[in-house]
């Protein structure tokens, strides 16, 4: 059996781009990317399957210098022969994996690394990473929409123990930018608890809106997207602002999207926000999810909820669930939002 051990390699620098096309506010029209010829060292391996192995994973061109941090830990040995297929086995938080949909959004981000785009930024300072080298493992997996649009900021879920991106990263941020909009996942800090985690997500918001004109992302309106643990720290910034999580003078995101969590705080100042929950999740139970959502419509919050029959804890996209089409409802409630109209 082979294994190898993982490090975190060095991370991508910033890619500064043409300055940002003007935003006007209007509802933006869906996008679908056009099919690519390949072309420069990205593209010399082509697309991955359900067959690939997690050593094809770490070896493709595409993501040289940030690999490992696709993975759900960056800083443990994995069998490089496990096919992609078994790749839910990883995340044990994690239910109704689908390799096909993992898959999916992987080969769209090296389509991506085809067209020359830059996939994963660091938020943090060189400085920073050098005095806390817990933070050499964070960034933002880029994902580009419409120049110019609002962004999403997505934080998978994991316990704090892990990072989901694969499962519930990758695929709602391509979702996201299927409708026009500007997404990133957030790789942040495990094992220390949700306070950093939070921190780091906080960090990454102020990163993005200080650099909006070489993003190309309009830097008001965003939404920040959460599932399990990463929906505790979307949460916890919809209803304390970024600068209560070190991330200095901003504004509020306009909609939380939160996704099976137990989290229970609610301070009457929340942005709209929307939940959703499997009706068999015995990590977040809906009875406790149901509470919050009480809570912020007795403070006069606007909410929308919605309960999954037959569906567990960690459930991702829902493709093959009574979930399934629930990311295109919770891109919608954001647009109902982010201009600052409702």
């Amino acid at each position: 059996m082979t294994f190898q051990r993982l490090s975190v390699l060095a991370l991508a620098t910033l890619l500064m781009v043409s300055p940002v096309a003007v935003y006007a506010g209007e509802r933006i029209a869906p996008i679908r990317k056009a099919a690519m010829t390949p072309s420069g060292p990205a593209c010399t391996r082509g697309h991955l399957s359900a067959d690939s192995t997690i050593g094809d994973l770490l070896d493709h061109p595409a993501f040289a210098g940030f690999a490992p941090l696709l993975l759900p830990r960056d800083d443990v040995a994995y069998r490089i022969d496990m096919p992609l297929h078994d790749v839910g086995a990883l995340m044990p938080y994690h239910s109704h994996v689908e390799p096909d949909v993992v898959v999916a959004a992987l080969n769209r981000m090296i389509d991506a690394a085809c067209a020359g785009e830059t996939l994963f930024l660091p938020f943090y300072s060189e400085a920073d990473r050098r005095s806390d080298p817990a933070k050499a493992g964070t960034g933002l997996f880029v994902f580009r929409g419409r120049p110019g649009a609002p962004f999403a900021v997505v934080a998978p879920g994991g316990g704090f123990a892990y990072v989901g991106s694969l499962h519930e990263g990758f695929p709602y941020a391509t979702a996201i930018t299927d409708e026009g909009y500007n997404a990133f996942v957030l790789r942040y800090r495990v094992g220390q608890g949700g306070r950093p985690a939070t921190e780091d997500l906080a960090a990454a918001v102020s990163f993005i809106r200080r650099n909006a004109a070489s993003l190309k992302v309009n830097p008001d309106g965003y939404s920040l997207w959460g599932s399990s643990a990463g929906a505790r720290m979307a949460a916890s910034i919809g209803s304390h602002g970024l600068d209560a999580f070190g991330g200095g003078p901003g504004p509020k995101p306009s909609a939380v999207i939160m996704a099976y969590t137990a989290h229970s705080d609610v301070s009457g100042h929340e942005p709209p926000t929307f939940v959703v929950v499997g009706d068999m999740d015995g990590i977040a139970p809906p009875a406790t999810m149901e509470r919050r959502v009480a809570a912020l419509r007795r403070a006069g919050g606007v909410v929308e909820y919605h309960r999954y029959p037959g569906v567990a804890h960690g459930f991702g996209t829902g493709v093959g669930t009574s979930a399934a089409g629930w990311l295109g409802e919770a891109i919608a409630f954001w647009g109902r939002f982010h201009d600052g109209k409702e």
